[in-house]
C-alpha cells in the first residue's frame, strides 16, 4: 500500500540556543484517499545554514509587516 505523507503545520522554537522545528503530518492512502493516520508528530534540530537563513527570512518578514504601528 502506497502512502503520501502531507504537511499539517510547522513551527520553529528557540530551544536552548538552538531552532528546533516542530511538524505534524496526516498519512494518506494514495489509492484511496483513506487517512492512514492522523496528526502524527516530528521534530529535529535545524543544522542546515541555508534553512537558518530561511527561518531568519520569515523571522524579519513577521517583525515587518506585521509587528508594526501600520499593521
Amino acid at each position: 500500500m502506497a502512502s503520501i505523507k502531507q504537511l499539517a503545520s510547522f513551527a520553529v522554537l528557540n530551544v536552548n540556543g538552538g531552532q528546533r522545528i516542530s511538524y505534524t503530518f496526516d498519512e494518506i492512502d494514495s489509492e484511496t484517499g483513506d487517512v492512514i493516520s492522523a496528526n502524527q508528530k516530528g521534530s529535529f534540530f535545524c543544522v542546515d545554514e541555508s534553512l537558518s537563513k530561511e527561518i531568519e527570512d520569515i523571522r524579519e518578514y513577521i517583525k515587518e509587516h506585521k509587528l508594526t504601528e501600520e499593521a
